[in-house]
């Protein structure tokens, strides 16, 4: 009995030892989650940057970027630790981690609608200035601006966002309509009165539970103000909101435009009409290019990719929507690495044309625009043509900002919930119904 014991103790001593011979060499393992730097195989330091994201799409790409900054620098490995939260569980947790002092990763991306929270106050972010301001030329800096207080830059984007026209050539063509001679609104309305009569096919669909098709003509409107003044006063009364307002309640009044199905344009219903060719065009942010290809597939070689039209020939044919900007947070222990790496991701030629080859997102650096690069055969360039960013280069000077603020996502629930239905749905009177929501905001 005893030898059957001590045949099993020396088993264990060496199942034991081999164990830990195992464990003690996990320094490059990638599903480590500790912040503690480690040594590489090279010899080389290995720091551990943690990321949070609510979009499994950034978090590739992230994680694809990180791969790509170990092999351009040998000396500075990373360790990035990402992790992809449901939206509002995210934002929350970040906020609350950030106000404690404790918890916070090194970089979070943070949704536009949600970044005015983390400005409040003395904002727990990082100035991004040094990585930025260098290359300020080169960069599309309406779009830096809405992540920016007191002068300082505290958040990157993806992408410019730039709202163009989608049209259905087909249909055009059916209708006798050429999308190049439309170059007011005004023109707009009326080639969409030539379709719905040639064709029977309304020429616009607006969303009535979101922003998309009112606030890029509102922001293309020259000037610094939108839905906002440009120094935060609420704005919704104004000529600026009202008239685009009740251009478009016009539109639908006389067929031309309807309603979105599902209330907007990400819905399934939506996505349905549109691919059977239920409606002539739409406005969009560049980055709705993904749910073309995705969703829509039988409108393959039939879309066309086309500036907005200007409210009067000269003026702004664009305006900068949407967004999500990446931050580095006050309580990480490795500042300038993390800085360093997001500006790689971010800013770097590199890391915007792998924006476009990876995300299909219009980059943030406008001098890639023109890159051979970007007119690579994909997905697509397959879909719309590799023209795409002629359109960008034409409309370069032109793309307009928004007014964000900690008062915007009060502001534009609003909207969703209340004025664009009522205006759009119910045709009710514009200046009535944004005066009385206006002194329910105020």
């Amino acid at each position: 009995m005893k030898k059957h014991l001590l045949v099993m103790l020396s088993f264990l001593v060496l199942f034991t030892v081999v164990l830990t011979a195992c464990s003690g060499n996990n320094g490059g393992n990638k599903n480590s989650t500790t912040n503690k730097e480690e040594t590489a195989t090279n010899g080389a330091k290995t720091t551990k940057i943690e990321f949070w994201t609510f979009n499994e799409l950034h978090q590739k790409f992230y994680e694809d970027m990180a791969k790509r900054w170990n092999e351009a620098n040998p000396e500075q490995q990373i360790q990035l630790v990402a992790n992809t939260f449901p939206y509002d569980d995210m934002h929350n947790k970040l906020l609350v981690a950030l106000q404690s002092g404790t918890g916070a990763p090194d970089m979070a991306d943070i949704e536009l609608n949600k970044f005015p929270n983390f400005l409040k106050g003395e904002p727990q972010l990082l100035p991004l200035n040094d990585v930025i301001e260098p290359e300020i030329n080169n960069l599309v800096k309406s779009r830096l601006d809405i992540y920016s207080k007191d002068g300082n830059y505290y958040g990157i984007d993806f992408h410019v966002g730039a709202a163009v026209i989608y049209y259905n050539k087909e249909i055009l063509d059916k209708a006798g309509v050429n999308p190049d001679n439309i170059k007011t609104w005004a023109d707009y309305e009326a080639a969409g009165k030539q379709v719905l009569d040639k064709t029977g096919i309304p020429m616009a669909t607006l969303e009535s539970g979101d922003l998309w098709s009112l606030w890029p003509q509102v922001a293309q409107v020259p000037g610094n103000d939108d839905i906002q003044t440009a120094d935060g006063k609420l704005n919704i009364t104004s000529p600026i909101v009202a008239e685009p307002l009740k251009w478009q309640q016009n539109l639908v009044k006389q067929g031309i435009a309807i309603a979105a199905p599902g209330t907007g344009h990400h819905s399934e219903e939506y996505y349905g009409l549109m691919n059977s060719g239920g409606a002539a065009s739409l406005w969009m942010p560049m980055w709705y290019m993904g749910r073309f290809t995705d969703y829509m597939p039988d409108l393959k070689g039939k879309i066309v990719i086309k500036p907005m039209p200007a409210w009067a020939e000269g003026q702004p044919r664009s305006a900068g929507m949407g967004g999500t900007g990446t931050a580095i947070t006050k309580t990480t222990k490795n500042a300038e690495l993390a800085k360093a790496f997001l500006a790689f991701a971010k800013i770097s030629k590199e890391g915007n044309i792998q924006i476009w080859k990876q995300l299909g997102f219009d980059p943030l650096r406008s001098d890639v625009w023109t890159d051979p690069a970007l007119s690579e055969p994909n997905k697509f360039t397959e879909y719309f043509g590799d023209d795409i960013f002629n359109v960008l280069t034409d409309i370069k000077g032109e793309i307009e900002g928004v007014n964000i603020n900690e008062n915007t996502p009060t502001i534009s629930d609003t909207f969703k919930t209340s004025i664009l239905v009522r205006t759009l749905l119910d045709n009710e009177d514009v200046d009535k119904v944004l005066k009385e929501a206006a002194a329910q905001l105020k």
